[in-house]
């Protein structure tokens, strides 16, 4: 198994000092790493991008720690490495699979907030307001096909009532223009659920509740950990994960995360 890590911006040398613990952690397991250049992958260039990692003479799997790609350049870096022997775990179809929300919603929908997206191409004030009708005066999330800005959340993210709307397309226009060209996809809107509280965020302010990630390999369970390392979880929950597996064995991918959560009325 290798892992590949991207390294310090403009230094193949060096890794990216956001992921200096882990690439030390992988290491000291005896584990093969490797150092990509995002910024030349973001360039296309895919040779200098990868002229770190070496030609091996048997096909290795390995897995990426780094920042989110968008699609193309997933298939890039998936081809890249291919042709070096060194296969990553998903290819771009699975890996679309879990990174897109539209592609996951059919696994989750009976047990995540109501959902609906639209393309950013073909969104305008008409169906948006389609939408928010759908929900009355439910509040909403928004978020595009992979991340939100949870940690503006009063003006990017969080929507008190659908049926304001005025107030929830300035909340959508503030994501857009935010995520610039970061967008993925277009805009998914989502029921908002009450949590089980913890506290509040020490810089954003935004509510931390008790949340789980969920990390799968070959579609079994192979470790949960807690969501946010600025909360404190007093008890550690019991929970019923039989559905959750159900759902996992579904999810054509081969590594992906599931993320759970408490609800206020203790679900």
């Amino acid at each position: 198994m290798i892992v590949i890590f991207c390294c310090e911006p403009f230094n193949d040398k060096a890794v990216d000092a956001y992921y200096e613990s882990e690439y030390l952690g992988a290491k000291s397991l005896g584990l093969d790493v490797c150092l990509i250049s995002m910024e030349d992958l973001l360039l296309n260039n895919v040779s200098k991008a990868l002229r770190s990692v070496p030609t091996v003479e048997d096909t290795e799997i390995a897995i990426y720690r780094g920042w989110m790609l968008k699609p193309y350049y997933y298939e890039l870096l998936y081809k890249g490495l291919l042709a070096k022997n060194i296969k990553l775990i998903n290819t771009t179809e699975e890996y679309l699979e879990c990174h897109h929300f539209p592609n996951a919603y059919n696994h989750i929908k009976h047990r995540t907030p109501l959902s609906y997206w639209l393309d950013i191409e073909t969104m305008n004030t008409n169906n948006l307001d389609d939408i928010l009708d759908r929900f009355g005066e439910k509040s909403l999330i928004v978020k595009d096909y992979v991340k939100s800005r949870k940690h503006e959340w009063e003006e990017a993210c969080f929507i008190p009532s659908a049926a304001n709307k005025t107030q929830a397309l300035q909340v959508i226009h503030n994501f857009i223009q935010r995520q610039g060209e970061e967008l993925n996809g277009g805009i998914v809107l989502r029921e908002f659920i009450h949590l089980e509280g913890i506290t509040k965020h020490p810089i954003s302010g935004m509510p931390l509740s008790k949340e789980y990630r969920l990390f799968f390999v070959n579609n079994k369970l192979v470790h949960r950990f807690e969501y946010w390392d600025e909360a404190t979880y007093d008890v550690e929950d019991k929970v019923n994960m039989d559905e959750f597996l159900e759902i996992a064995r579904g999810i054509r991918s081969n590594f992906f995360t599931i993320d759970i959560a408490k609800t206020a009325a203790g679900e």
